[in-house]
């Protein structure tokens, strides 16, 4: 199985501007053999917690026509996309939440972060349940960015059978992750690792992109590079 995580830089509050981007994303990744691809942290959306916090209208549903692009590209390609957004719960504030469309286009799950990071916590409401899903016998396991500084979620995947521990994530040039926590989780519990990172400013900082992918070792198999839209794409012998 081949695995791709996907950096770009979102237009802010431009979900369909977006999505059109992800469907580019998806189909190059199907292109070069990719069954699953990863994005970062709000994607959908770019991390912009004012805008989200003003406008409702960026907070989409499983069903949201606006994602019809990327249903479309993971339909047409028979690939399977963790798209990150701020989608509606029940109550009054939005959860930051991995949608996983599978190879039909269909959802496979839905992923609400657990660990709402600061400033996060004015706008949106935490999940309550870890995120799951399996593609070709494959089991995986959803993460979003400050859920990875809690070393019981990764160790959660292994005893449930999980190989491959998705990280959406929106982490600044100055943040220690790369090195600290990502490796270490795939290290610490033999998983494979995939983190999708943002490119550009935003609430976040200046992200720079260096989506990876690392080996049960905690070796890198695969990095995107850094400043630029692209892929990390690595073959798990799965």
């Amino acid at each position: 199985m081949i695995i791709a995580a996907a950096q770009f830089t979102p237009a802010p509050g431009d979900v369909r501007a977006n999505a059109r981007t992800m469907d580019g994303l998806v189909r190059t990744a199907a292109g070069q053999g990719g069954r699953v691809v990863v994005f970062a942290e709000l994607a959908l959306t770019g991390y912009e917690l004012g805008l989200i916090a003003k406008d409702p209208g960026l907070w989409v549903t499983e069903g949201d026509p606006r994602l019809d692009p990327v249903r479309e590209a993971c339909r047409d390609t028979s690939t399977a996309a963790v798209v990150n957004c701020a989608a509606r719960k029940d109550g009054a504030r939005p959860t930051i939440t991995s949608l996983v469309f599978g190879p039909d286009g269909e959802l496979l799950t839905r992923y609400d972060k657990q660990h709402v990071h600061k400033t996060e916590n004015d706008v949106f409401t935490a999940g309550a349940t870890d995120g799951r899903f399996t593609l070709d016998g494959v089991r995986f396991a959803l993460a979003i960015c400050y859920d990875n500084r809690f070393p019981e979620l990764a160790e959660r995947a292994r005893t449930d059978n999980c190989q491959v521990y998705v990280a959406s994530s929106a982490l600044d040039v100055e943040n220690d992750s790369f090195e600290t926590l990502y490796p270490v989780r795939a290290r610490d519990n033999g998983l494979y690792v995939i983190l999708g990172n943002a490119v550009g400013l935003s609430d976040a900082g200046d992200c720079r992109g260096g989506s990876a992918v690392w080996g049960p070792d905690g070796a890198v198999l695969a990095d995107a590079g850094t400043a630029t839209p692209g892929l990390a794409m690595a073959e798990l012998p799965l």
